[in-house]
This record gives C-alpha cells, sequence and structure tokens, in this order.
C-alpha cells in the first residue's frame, strides 16, 4: 500500500475512533469520497483489504490502524 494512502487511512482511523469510540468498524470504503475519482486507489486498498488480508466487510478500526502502523 502506497505511503499516501497509509497516511490517509490512518486519519481516518483516528478520526472515527476519536468521533464515535474504540469499537468503531469500518470498511476500506471509509477512505474514499462517494465519488470513485481514483479507481486505481481503490482497487490498491480493496487489494489490500479483501486479498492480502482477508478482513471482513467491516473491521474495528483500532485493528485496521493497528495493521497499517505496523505495515503490513
Amino acid at each position: 500500500m502506497r505511503a499516501s494512502l497509509r497516511a490517509k487511512a490512518i486519519a481516518v482511523c483516528d478520526k472515527k475512533i476519536s468521533q464515535k469510540g474504540e469499537g468503531v468498524g469500518l470498511s476500506f470504503y471509509a477512505f474514499f469520497a462517494n465519488k470513485n475519482d481514483d479507481p486505481a486507489l481503490l482497487m490498491e486498498a480493496a487489494t489490500w483489504w479483501i486479498q492480502t488480508h482477508a478482513l471482513d466487510h467491516f473491521e474495528k478500526a483500532t485493528k485496521i490502524r493497528m495493521m497499517i502502523a505496523e505495515g503490513q
């Protein structure tokens, strides 16, 4: 996952956690606007989420943040 996507994903996780608490879940779609303006980046996130890590559609933001921060 490219550095810019990692940074954005961590920021989104941090925001969701601060707004809704440690138990909040999210999907990789949370990293994007409702408009698909960068399909390659969306596919990169989807590949990381679905193919690389076989994650469920919704996962805890704390788990995703930890995985990304650790470089997984």
